[in-house]
């Protein structure tokens, strides 16, 4: 029987108080684990904090954090583990995604993403490695994106983050695959979260649709033919911090429904 038991093993989730991040704290809490995870207001953080696993193993835990910040990255950090312990599992999910013009885009606009989406996961990994050796065993999962894949100009900053999430995760898993901390990076695509709705919204009110029918649309351009689910991208996750996932390192998964067009 494949062994997905995260009992006894502390997580931690960055940027999770809604859609991916959400369902990965919730899942692997499900599995056993006591997570800790982040978000930016304390109203988010309340609410995600009080979920509780069904099977009475698992616990949940919240902070709030600014993650565009190394100093708030820092104090989170810190809080969860003088709470819990130090960490056996990192999932580095926080980011965002805004569209904008290359041509209008400030060195200011480059490096906050840069701050947020990247170094978050830097100063995070850094600071979670040495624990992980020294017992040898860990894990550490880049939550990238398919625009990492295949960028577009609309994204060009946010695809140029994950990027640099991927080939990060790539030279970790060579690095520390010896002292058994496995590092791998999921790459979700059309992922029906909060963003996807919103934007769905705004599309509809300028065409006189409805966000129903643009969501139903796009998602009839994957294989499978539709949006895949936050749950749907926190399995694959919670396989590659369990047990089960004991040979996977340094690999870079897709979860886009056939999207992708690579080999």
């Amino acid at each position: 029987m494949m062994d997905t038991d995260l009992s006894g093993r502390r997580a931690l989730v960055t940027g999770a108080s809604m859609g991916i991040g959400a369902a990965v704290v919730e899942m692997l809490a499900d599995h056993g684990a006591s997570v800790a995870f982040c978000a930016r207001t304390r109203e988010a953080v309340e609410e995600q904090a009080g979920y509780r696993p069904p099977s009475g193993d698992g616990s949940v835990a919240g902070y709030v954090a600014d993650m565009a910040d190394g100093a708030a990255v820092a104090a989170f950090l810190a809080s969860a583990e003088a709470d819990g312990g130090p960490v056996d599992i990192l999932v580095n999910n926080v980011g965002s995604s805004p569209s904008r013009n290359f041509l209008y885009m400030s060195d200011e606009d480059w490096e906050s993403l840069h701050q947020l989406n990247l170094m978050s996961a830097v100063r995070c990994t850094r600071h979670c490695l040495p624990h992980m050796r020294s017992q040898k065993w860990g894990r550490v999962i880049m939550v990238a994106s398919g625009a990492a894949l295949y960028p577009g100009a609309a994204l060009i900053d946010y695809a140029a983050t994950k990027a640099a999430m991927v080939a990060t995760g790539k030279a970790l898993a060579g690095k520390y695959g010896g002292d058994n901390v496995l590092v791998n990076s999921v790459l979700p695509g059309l992922i029906h979260t909060a963003m996807w709705d919103r934007a769905a919204a705004e599309v509809a009110e300028a065409t006189g649709t409805t966000a129903a029918e643009i969501i139903s649309r796009n998602g009839q351009g994957v294989p499978v033919g539709r949006y895949g689910t936050a749950e749907e991208v926190a399995a694959v996750i919670t396989f590659l911090c369990s047990p089960a996932a004991s040979y996977v390192n340094g690999s870079t998964i897709t979860v886009d429904g056939g999207q992708g067009g690579h080999i």
